[in-house]
């Protein structure tokens, strides 16, 4: 088994069956963020968002709960630069399990081990990378974990590479012979 430290993107070719991925970035979970995603998901599940009430809920200690579905959403595009970066398409999500409260405050890190691997049948330009993903607190505890399976572009196929645009001119060039920015 092999750890691999932060990389942006992956092809397929560079995922190995029982390879751990630990993400490169944790996320602190602010009053802000909690309370935008339960509005804007219309929640109204006062645990998120009511502290007065939350005081009175045995499972949040008196404090405010994370609204699930931003967990979910943060533990997702945690994993993304390791797991999903040059992915075509999400192909199935699993098992999703909420196994500790995340409260406002707490930072989440994530993590996701490759379980299989194999070639597209109708796509030649990608293959099914599946994995098991899950989201910890700063204290280790386990927050929710989930099975995921995504289309992966190969190396060979280009898709996700190349995309800067060509620079017109050449502006360093520029910059380092007639002075400019100090």
């Amino acid at each position: 088994m092999t750890t691999h430290p932060a990389t942006l993107g992956r092809f397929f070719e560079d995922y190995a069956v029982g390879d751990v991925y630990q993400h490169p970035l944790g996320r602190t979970i602010t009053e802000t963020d909690n309370t935008w995603i339960t509005n804007l998901t219309l929640n109204t599940n006062q645990n998120h968002f009511n502290s007065h009430l939350a005081q009175q809920n045995p499972i949040t200690e008196g404090k405010i709960l994370v609204n699930s579905g931003l967990t979910v959403a943060m533990v997702l595009g945690l994993s993304v630069l390791d797991m999903s970066q040059n992915a075509v398409a999400n192909l199935e999500f699993t098992d999703v399990a909420l196994t500790h409260p995340l409260y406002v405050g707490d930072t989440i890190y994530a993590e996701s081990v490759c379980t299989a691997l194999r070639k597209s049948n109708s796509r030649p330009y990608a293959g099914i990378v599946s994995m098991i993903t899950r989201g910890v607190n700063q204290h280790g505890d386990v927050v929710v974990q989930w099975k995921r399976s995504v289309m992966v572009a190969t190396r060979d196929s280009g898709i996700g590479q190349n995309y800067f645009p060509q620079v017109k001119g050449d502006p360093l060039a520029e910059l380092a012979v007639g002075g400019g920015v100090a």
